[in-house]
């Protein structure tokens, strides 16, 4: 039993039908809840935000093994998923709408993330009007790197180079909002990056296979020594290495 949420439910005065209502989703669902089972993501942070009350609190992570305790590297690692589209497009949505300081992509092209989402970059917009910086970096579609990825994986560099000028225009309307970043780099990829806060989604790089057929990494920053800083550093690496995107000085309309 939720002995947490049963108390703040009534602290607050909130009886369980009223909180079915807010997150959509059958009263019996919430009595599951009540009994002990743990809600998927979106409704946690629904819930929290309902219930004005911090998610871990409701759902405090579990705490790892005597066996595990000495590898500070495990308990960072949330889930595994066999490829980007076994990650369930709620995950994407709630991490997304539930970042609070910072939001960083790094990829090629990450013509899915638009894609998949067409009102992300309203989404990212309003991200950073609540004071979270947005950095989004793609691949520059000009650069060695592209060109060298895109025969690795067979449909050649200018194949690639229009996916990322494809992709790029959905991110046009960020230019302008304050908080929003938008840069191109020409590095050797290994790894697309997803950060919200303290959570990262990473997707290594196979040689000769797109990433969207590549495992994902759901990973939770514990402490500074393990696999989430490693992936933070470099993406700070790859960013501080990269140029402001400029659409009007390189053709991005007419391409896209």
């Amino acid at each position: 039993m939720n002995e947490r949420l049963h108390s703040v439910l009534a602290q607050r005065g909130v009886p369980p039908e009223s909180l079915a209502e807010v997150c959509e989703v059958d009263p019996k669902t919430v009595g599951r809840w009540l009994g002990g089972r743990v809600p998927h993501p979106r409704h946690r942070f629904r819930v929290a935000q309902h219930l004005r009350v911090e998610e871990t609190f409701l759902w405090p992570a579990p705490q790892p093994s005597s066996d595990r305790a000495g590898s500070g590297l495990d308990t960072e690692l949330v889930s595994t998923y066999a490829n980007r589209a076994s990650v369930p497009r709620d995950t994407w949505l709630s991490l997304l709408q539930g970042a609070r300081e910072q939001i960083g992509v790094l990829v090629f092209s990450g013509t899915f993330f638009a894609q998949s989402n067409p009102s992300v970059a309203k989404m990212l917009a309003e991200r950073a009007a609540a004071g979270v910086r947005v950095r989004l970096c793609f691949g520059d579609s000009a650069g060695q790197a592209v060109a060298i990825r895109g025969r690795e994986e067979g449909i050649g560099g200018d194949t690639l180079a229009a996916k990322i000028r494809a992709s790029l225009t959905y991110y046009r309307p960020l230019l302008s909002k304050s908080g929003c970043e938008v840069r191109l780099h020409d590095t050797t990829l290994y790894t697309s990056m997803f950060r919200y806060d303290d959570v990262l989604l990473a997707n290594p790089h196979i040689w000769g296979q797109p990433a969207s057929a590549n495992p994902v990494l759901h990973l939770k920053r514990r402490d500074a020594t393990g696999w989430f800083d490693n992936y933070a550093q470099s993406f700070e690496a790859v960013w501080a290495g990269a140029r402001p995107w400029t659409p009007s000085q390189e053709g991005t309309t007419a391409h896209g």
